[in-house]
């Protein structure tokens, strides 16, 4: 399992710790140590499955940022047999934090757009750990009109903490830029799929979120809001933020059921950075079908249905 390990994997990282001593115990003395390392292995897997199974939502949250959790980047290497970056919003300059290129996935042409966190300090820093600023919106939504010119489906892979609010951002028009793109979005005509792979916060996830179909991880999260955000406004108190990740219901499995969510993909057991290869395979697989479905509508048949998605959304009750 991975070094970085959460609280709630402590009791898997003690017994990787008793395996890994018992098999450097059987190289130094050249005991027989086969049995006893199969008791902890299977002990391991059984404990594995009873943790992965119960998680809570903020135990989702935590894996959902999980420092060695595959990235933008990660999936594009893996799922895409050709790959050609764009860059550029033809306003201001390029932003590194969000990421976008014109792809092959098998014969299926594609544009992808995808948030990019970073890795390692250098890269965290040259990506803003994937808080894009306006220029990052005005070039998705550039790419996303060109795409439309040619007829080519969009493919959207949301992992955020949100947008960048700095001061610089703001003056560029950090919030018309965010609008302007949930306006084009909803009225795009090609099939847009937005797949939450990681975290999605605030109106940063939702400015390349507006989808026909919308995929989720299911260690993932997306909200209007960070939990720990939420606690901040509400219970004057960021400590809080488990609770208020039960009050906001922000994983995937709460997302399908209150019908924002449309599909739910399933992550190796432990999370997506357990397994890169496989995770890329179910995002693949999960995209070609999901634009293949796409791909029966006319225009304006995405259009209105498009529309109809997002006004069935949300609960309420009168009185």
């Amino acid at each position: 399992m991975s070094v970085y390990t959460l609280d709630f994997e402590q009791p898997l990282r003690e017994i990787q710790d008793k395996i890994d001593e018992l098999r450097s115990t059987g190289i130094k003395t050249g005991m027989d140590i086969t049995d006893g390392i199969h008791q902890l292995e299977e002990q391991l897997a059984a404990e594995k499955n009873r943790i992965y199974a119960n998680l809570s939502r903020w135990e989702r949250v935590q894996l959902a940022r999980h420092p060695k959790r595959p990235y933008t980047s990660d999936f594009i290497n893996r799922m895409t047999n050709y790959w050609f970056e764009l860059h550029g919003d033809r306003y201001f300059s390029d932003d590194p934090a969000i990421i976008c290129g014109i792809a092959k996935i098998d014969e299926l042409k594609i544009l992808i757009i995808g948030q990019e966190k970073g890795r390692g300090t250098k890269s965290k820093l040259h990506r803003n750990f994937g808080m894009a600023r306006p220029e990052g919106y005005r070039k998705a939504l550039r790419l996303m009109k060109l795409a439309e010119k040619y007829k080519i489906p969009v493919l959207t892979l949301i992992d955020t903490p949100g947008a960048y609010p700095g001061l610089g951002a703001e003056e560029r028009g950090q919030a018309e830029a965010i609008a302007r793109n949930l306006f084009e979005m909803s009225r795009l005509r090609v099939p847009i799929v937005s797949v939450v792979i990681g975290e999605g916060a605030s109106g940063g996830a939702l400015g390349v979120g507006v989808a026909d179909k919308l995929l989720c991880f299911e260690n993932t999260w997306y909200s209007v809001i960070s939990p720990e955000g939420c606690a901040s406004i509400l219970f004057r108190d960021a400590s809080r933020a488990s609770e208020a990740a039960d009050s906001m219901m922000v994983t995937a499995k709460d997302l399908k059921e209150l019908g924002i969510a449309d599909e739910i993909l399933e992550e190796p057991l432990g999370g997506t950075h357990q397994n890169y290869d496989q995770s890329a395979f179910i995002l693949k697989e999960a995209v070609i079908s999901a634009v293949s479905d796409l791909q029966k509508y006319s225009p304006e048949e995405l259009i209105s249905n498009r529309i109809t998605k997002y006004d069935k959304m949300g609960r309420w009750t009168d009185g």
